[in-house]
C-alpha cells in the first residue's frame, strides 16, 4: 500500500502546495513524475539485493529510508527540496512493492500463489481508496504537510511489522550482488520474449487505469467541477472494482487455468473501454458516466494481474527477486511516462483520456496474444 498512498494521498493538496511554493500545476506534477521514476529505477536494485541478503533485511532497509524521506518531505522549505525528497521517497517505497511479490512466490505453489497474490491485490487496492479521502481530510484540517507526517507514521508502522516477518529465502538459494552478475541476470531476463510480453502487457493494461488515477485532479476539478473533498467519489468505486476483481480471481484460482482468467479479464476491460468512449462522446460529464466504466475496467484488470504476475515469475524460479524487479521497473516506468507525457497531452477533454485508455489496452491485448503465440510454439518444440 506504500506506493498508492504516496501517490494519491497528496493529490487533494495540489492547490495548497502550489500556493506554498509559488509553483504551477505543471511544475508540481513533476513531483509525481520524479517519484515514479525513482521508484522504477530503484526496483532494479531492491530485487537483486533481496536475492543476496534475503527478503527481510532488504524490506527493513527500504522502510527505514521511506520513514526518513516522508518526514523530510513534511519539513521541505522550498519546491526544489520537495522534489529532491520525493525522489528519495520513491527510491525507498519500491522496496516493499518488489519484495512482497517475491516473498509470495517463495512461499506458495503456482495456484496458491495466484490466490495469495489476488488477496494482496485486494488489500493493495485499499490504498487508492483511502489515500485521497484521508489526504483531503488532512488537507482541510491541518494543511498539506500533515499528509507527509501521516506517510511517515505509516512507514514507521510497516517498519515495526516488518521486524516480525520471517525470512522466506533460504541461504542456499541466494545469489551474488556483484554488478556483473546482476547485469547478466537482467540480460537473460530481458531476452526472454514471453516474459517481456507478459510484463509489458500487464503494465500497459494498468496504464489504461493509471491515466485516471494520476489524472484525478483534472478529472475531479476540471471535467466534473468538484472540490477537494470529492476525490472519494472517483476512487472508492474504482477501488471497489479492483477489490471485487481480485476476490473473484482468487476464488477461481484453483478452478480456472490462467489463460481463461486472463481472457475473461481482457474481455471485461474491452467492454469497459468501449463504454468509456461512448460516454465521453454522447453523455455529459457526471459522476456515474465518468466513473462506472472505470469500475468495470478495474474489475477486469484485477482479474488478470495475479495470473500474469505468477506466469511471469515462474520463468525465473532461481531469480525471483530480479524478475520481480524487472516487472516492477517496467510497470512504474510506463506509469511515469503516463504522468509526464500522456496526461499533459490528453488533459484537454474526457474523450482524449478515453482514447488514451483505448490505445494502452489495444497494445496490451496485442502483446498477450503474441505471448500465447510464442507459448504455443515453445510447447510444440518441447514435444518429442
Amino acid at each position: 500500500m506504500v506506493g498508492p498512498l504516496s501517490i494519491n494521498a497528496y493529490l487533494p493538496s495540489f492547490p495548497d502546495i502550489e500556493a506554498t511554493f509559488g509553483v504551477s500545476r505543471v511544475m508540481l506534477a513533476q513531483s509525481l513524475t520524479v517519484y515514479l521514476l525513482a521508484f522504477a529505477i530503484s526496483t532494479l536494485f531492491w530485487g537483486p539485493l533481496s536475492d543476496r541478503i534475503g527478503r527481510r533485511k532488504t524490506l527493513l532497509a527500504s522502510m527505514s529510508l521511506y520513514l526518513t524521506a516522508s518526514i523530510a518531505c513534511a519539513l521541505s522549505p522550498d519546491a526544489q527540496s520537495f522534489l529532491l525528497l520525493r525522489v528519495v521517497q520513491g527510491l525507498a517505497a519500491s522496496g516493499g512493492f518488489i519484495i512482497g511479490r517475491a516473498m509470495i512466490r517463495d512461499s506458495y505453489d503456482t495456484r496458491s500463489a495466484h490466490k495469495a497474490m489476488a488477496h494482496v491485490t485486494l488489500l493493495f487496492a485499499l490504498g487508492p481508496a483511502i489515500a485521497p479521502i484521508l489526504g483531503g481530510w488532512l488537507q482541510e484540517q491541518f494543511g498539506w504537510r500533515s499528509v507527509f507526517w501521516f506517510l511517515g507514521g505509516f512507514g514507521a508502522l510497516l517498519l515495526v511489522m516488518g521486524i516480525a516477518i520471517n525470512e522466506t529465502l533460504p541461504g542456499d538459494k541466494r545469489h551474488s550482488f556483484h554488478p556483473y552478475k546482476v547485469s547478466i541476470a537482467y540480460l537473460q531476463i530481458t531476452r526472454h520474449s514471453r516474459f517481456v510480453c507478459l510484463i509489458f502487457s500487464l503494465s500497459l493494461g494498468f496504464a489504461g487505469l493509471f491515466i485516471y488515477i494520476a489524472g484525478a485532479p483534472t478529472v475531479i476539478y476540471e471535467f466534473l467541477g468538484l472540490s477537494t473533498n470529492d476525490f472519494g467519489l472517483q476512487f472508492i468505486p474504482m477501488v471497489a472494482g479492483l477489490m471485487l476483481g481480485s476476490y473473484y480471481s482468487g476464488r477461481k484460482a484453483h478452478h480456472w487455468p490462467p489463460a481463461r482468467t486472463i481472457g475473461i479479464g481482457f474481455c471485461i476491460m474491452v467492454v469497459a473501454t468501449g463504454l468509456n468512449l461512448f460516454s465521453s462522446v454522447f453523455i455529459p460529464a457526471a459522476i456515474f458516466p465518468v466513473v462506472a466504466p472505470l469500475v468495470i475496467y478495474a474489475f477486469g484488470y484485477a482479474m488478470i494481474m495475479p495470473a500474469i504476475t505468477i506466469l511471469a515469475l515462474d520463468y525465473f524460479p532461481q531469480r525471483r527477486g530480479s524478475a520481480t524487479s524487472m516487472q516492477g521497473f517496467v510497470q512504474i516506468a510506463i506509469s511515469a511516462a503516463v504522468t509526464s507525457i500522456a496526461i499533459p497531452l490528453l488533459h484537454a477533454s474526457r474523450l482524449s483520456f478515453a482514447i488514451g485508455q483505448l490505445l494502452f489496452l489495444t497494445t496490451a491485448a496485442a502483446l498477450i496474444l503474441w505471448f500465447y503465440f510464442l507459448e504455443k510454439g515453445a510447447t510444440a518444440k518441447s514435444r518429442p
